[in-house]
């Protein structure tokens, strides 16, 4: 993989929301883990503790698809990251959505995750139009 990345990179409004949503991210979901972890009382797991997983996967590819989308100079694999992009934060947020319904107290950040989303996503709109 090539390093070179752009030195106005870490400036980026966009990026610098992705990095705090990969962070809130992970503490949710490690704090969503510890309640969903136990088996039910039929002995199976709970089926949201894979959706705490996926807030954290889709969360950590948001930043890398923001340095694809500038890296690209031509704009149709440009537009390929853009789409990918929307696809993560679509997916993301839908799946905090589906947190919510859990049996856990870590749901109550979960519309903290989703605003923080939504602020991402004014972001991204913006920043699209400087590509």
């Amino acid at each position: 993989m090539n390093y070179n990345l752009p030195s106005h990179l870490f400036d980026l409004p966009i990026y610098k929301k992705a990095m705090d949503i990969i962070m809130l991210s992970r503490n949710i979901s490690t704090y969503l883990n510890q309640d969903l972890s136990y088996l039910n009382s039929d002995g199976k797991e709970d089926s949201h503790i894979y959706f705490s997983g996926d807030i954290v996967q889709q969360s950590t590819n948001l930043a890398p698809e923001i340095i694809n989308a500038e890296r690209e100079r031509f704009s149709d694999k440009k537009h390929k990251h853009l789409e990918s992009l929307d696809q993560l934060t679509y997916n993301l947020y839908n799946n905090c959505k589906r947190l919510e319904d859990s049996n856990s107290n870590g749901r109550d950040y979960l519309p903290i995750l989703r605003g923080e989303l939504k602020k991402f996503r004014k972001l991204q709109r913006s920043w699209m139009m400087t590509l």
